[in-house]
């Protein structure tokens, strides 16, 4: 394995380079157009991250255990999120993963039709890529940047509200 060292975060061989290179309408994107997340020197962050810490706490820690390091239930999703792309992670949570063996059975549900999950795809992938990153840290994020009205609109939107 190669480990790259970029922005401050050390990368394995086949992970993209979380840096935000783009923002637009309050989303940031890395280099491949991947969002991402944005921590500022005095530790704000970006409204996707602080978005993202909710839904998980709200939705995925049962599971998935607090700040995505996992639990004995099911794995953790920081680490998963060193190497899983953002589109190999819109599908499982849209879809849901199932890894049978004689081991052990894993079924991850899916989520693509519960609005509470679905329409902030988006800010879970940007938190768990901050915690993946080492960027944000075990607690909910003290400090944020408001609510883009690009996301306001998205979100009435996915939610039914317009």
């Amino acid at each position: 394995m190669i480990i790259a060292v970029s922005g401050g975060f050390a990368l394995a061989d086949d992970a993209v380079d979380p840096a935000a290179v783009k923002e637009e309408n309050g989303k940031y994107l890395d280099k491949e157009g991947n969002p991402t997340f944005k921590v500022a020197a005095d530790g704000t962050v970006d409204w996707y991250t602080y978005s993202g810490y909710r839904r998980y706490h709200s939705e995925c820690h049962v599971c998935h255990g607090p700040d995505g390091m996992g639990s004995t239930y099911a794995p953790g999703l920081a680490g998963s999120l060193k190497t899983m792309s953002y589109a190999d992670f819109l599908g499982v949570v849209a879809s849901g993963r199932k890894n049978v063996n004689t081991a052990q059975e894993n079924v991850m549900p899916a989520f693509g039709d519960n609005p509470n999950v679905a329409c902030y795809m988006d800010d879970l992938y940007v938190y768990l890529r901050a915690r993946a990153n080492d960027a944000v840290g075990r607690v909910r994020p003290a400090k944020h940047e408001g609510k883009p009205e690009a996301y306001k609109q998205a979100e009435e939107s996915c939610m039914g509200k317009n």
